[in-house]
């Protein structure tokens, strides 16, 4: 992430009052909008403090997507992952699987994790998906405890330890 990126980023999340990404990462949560002036002024402090916790992901230098990372519990090594593509042109294309794959892999190499994971919910089969390919399996399953537009859906947790990713490659 850099700061050049930073307006373009912004656009992304919040130029639409009702962006179409927002409807498959956690609708029930409402995105609330910030002015860009602060934003800016809060990433850009990150950046310079060497924050890692958010990398952008790109396109032919274009900005599609971002993943992230953080501790549930970090004095146990307990980190969950994020990922969200912004532009609908790149659902289903295999882009957000390649950059889990290189971002489950970059967090495996910088931190002690025994294991990895996220949570998401039943209503984002893309995100069920793109967990099952890389070889993750459902650890939880919170039965009917996220509304939305009306309807129940279950949280699921989804994980993969480390021997599991490193086995991969050996099959």
């Amino acid at each position: 992430m850099k700061e050049d990126d930073l307006e373009k980023w912004w656009s992304l999340i919040y130029n639409d009052e009702h962006p179409e990404w927002k409807k498959w990462d956690a609708p029930y949560y409402p995105l609330r909008h910030i002015e860009y002036e602060k934003f800016r002024d809060q990433m850009s402090n990150l950046i310079h403090q060497g924050y890692d916790r958010k990398y952008l992901i790109k396109v032919d230098n274009e900005i599609i997507g971002m993943v992230t990372y953080y501790w549930e519990h970090e004095s146990s090594q307990w980190l969950e992952f994020g990922i969200v593509i912004y532009l609908p042109e790149f659902w289903n294309g295999g882009y957000g699987t390649d950059a889990l794959i290189v971002w489950i892999q970059h967090l495996f190499d910088t931190f002690p994790i025994p294991r990895i994971g996220f949570t998401t919910w039943s209503g984002n089969a893309r995100m069920l998906t793109v967990g099952k390919k890389l070889g993750m399996v459902e650890e939880a399953r919170i039965r009917k405890c996220r509304l939305y537009n009306g309807k129940y859906y279950d949280s699921i947790k989804m994980g993969l330890l480390r021997e599991e990713w490193e086995a991969r490659d050996q099959g």
